[in-house]
């Protein structure tokens, strides 16, 4: 079932399924900044990633000496058992909650939710993830929005950069042919806070960042004024992707990563994995501001 809330400014649409947000669309123009799910080239709109982000090393990661399996990104992702549990106005909420066939692949009672609230020419995304069990929980949560670009007639996709909030000097962590981090790196950003598209740029997977000091990163065109901006304070790490040669990019806000090449797959020792204790709550949010 697909949800609808709007603004004065715009209206955004949430598949039930999966929890995912699918179009943000002006009301004064009618654009849409969201990519459109084309099953031919990438089916997804913006998956939400819990309890994991990013694959796992054969699938598969231990837990006290047990071996459980996840999908890369997790079971939120395209899963039919979320439930629109409270609606305003101005927000969805979707929850989803730990069954028999959860603690199969994750073996924690957890509540998990989010939330997406219109405020202005701003959409708000806020996770809420809750211990509802007696040990502690081990999880990782991230966002993977993908947005039109071009956005406009006469535009191509050379014409896109993205705008860091601050000069940065980092490399991405190359991906092996299973999706994991490998141990080399490659420079991509030199002390600028400028990266531009295209069509090359993603080759060889996506782009992945551990070390940003920015935590907002702007899609701007040098040929029209539309601004598309996160902000993520929340997120430490970020991922930049696209299908090859595809009109979209993915900007990806991450508390979590995929596991290395190198992992011994235990989940309690994995890269950017967070920790909460029973009976507690986690709370991230990151937002996606528009420009008219």
């Amino acid at each position: 079932m697909i949800h609808q809330i709007e603004n004065e400014y715009f209206k955004i649409t949430v598949n039930e399924t999966g929890a995912e947000l699918t179009s943000v669309t002006s009301i004064r123009t009618g654009q849409s900044f969201m990519w459109n799910g084309d099953p031919n080239i990438w089916a997804n709109h913006s998956p939400v990633l819990f309890p994991i982000v990013g694959g796992l090393k054969d699938n598969t990661y231990y837990y006290k000496n047990k071996a459980y399996s996840l999908p890369r990104h997790g079971f939120v992702r395209n899963n039919k058992k979320i439930r629109l549990a409270d609606r305003t106005d101005s927000s969805l909420t979707f929850t989803l909650s730990f069954d028999d066939e959860s603690l199969a692949s994750y073996p924690f009672e957890f509540q998990f939710s989010i939330t997406y609230t219109l405020f202005k020419n701003r959409v708000v995304v806020s996770h809420l993830i809750k211990n509802l069990g007696h040990e502690e929980m081990f999880f990782s949560v991230g966002a993977h929005p993908a947005f039109q670009c071009p956005l406009h007639d006469g535009e191509s996709y050379e014409d896109y950069y993205l705008e860091f909030e601050k000069p940065e000097t980092d490399s991405t962590w190359l991906l092996s042919g299973e999706g994991l981090v490998s141990t080399e790196s490659k420079p991509v950003l030199h002390n600028t806070n400028v990266l531009h598209l295209n069509r090359t740029l993603f080759d060889k997977d996506a782009l992945i960042f551990k070390n940003l000091q920015s935590r907002q990163i702007s899609l701007r065109s040098t040929k029209s004024a539309q601004v598309i901006t996160l902000q993520y304070e929340d997120f430490p790490y970020l991922g930049l992707w696209a299908k090859p040669n595809a009109p979209f990019v993915c900007i990806e806000p991450w508390l979590g990563i995929a596991d290395s090449v190198d992992t011994n797959q235990n989940l309690e020792t994995k890269e950017g994995i967070l920790t909460l204790k029973a009976k507690q709550h986690f709370i991230a949010a990151y937002s996606i501001e528009i420009s008219e």
